[in-house]
């Protein structure tokens, strides 16, 4: 059960405006910044975010089909604020992972599980 589009409105009318103030600071967050891909304008979303091999994944808890996410890879990349730290990310790429290997084990990856989460969004940090 990927969250629904319905919640997802919600989220960015309500939660995201308060998140955007914080998401960048704390463990497990960070916003990504990214182009519209008919607009052109740039967008700041806030999203949980985790380091993996040589750079970082995204659970995609609204699926693949997010707007951000399209942008994202019609982009090439993005950046990602999180930590006190901005980052370069290309070489966006969707994979489906039932493991959730990557999601730290306690808590983050049970809860994904009971959403039935299993879609990341894998990015490299450019050197």
């Amino acid at each position: 059960m990927v969250f629904s589009r319905k919640i997802a409105e919600r989220n960015r009318v309500g939660l995201n405006r308060f998140a955007r103030h914080i998401a960048d600071r704390l463990p497990g967050f960070g916003i990504v910044i990214h182009r519209g891909r008919r607009s052109g304008r740039e967008f700041r979303t806030p999203l949980n975010v985790f380091r993996a091999d040589d750079g970082f994944v995204i659970a995609l808890t609204y699926g693949p089909d997010a707007d951000w996410v399209k942008n994202v890879l019609a982009g090439g990349g993005c950046d990602l604020l999180t930590r006190g730290r901005r980052y370069a990310l290309t070489n966006p790429r969707v994979g489906r992972d039932e493991t959730r290997r990557h999601m730290p084990k306690v808590f983050v990856s049970q809860v994904l599980a009971l959403a039935d989460v299993k879609d990341f969004l894998y990015l490299d940090r450019v050197r």
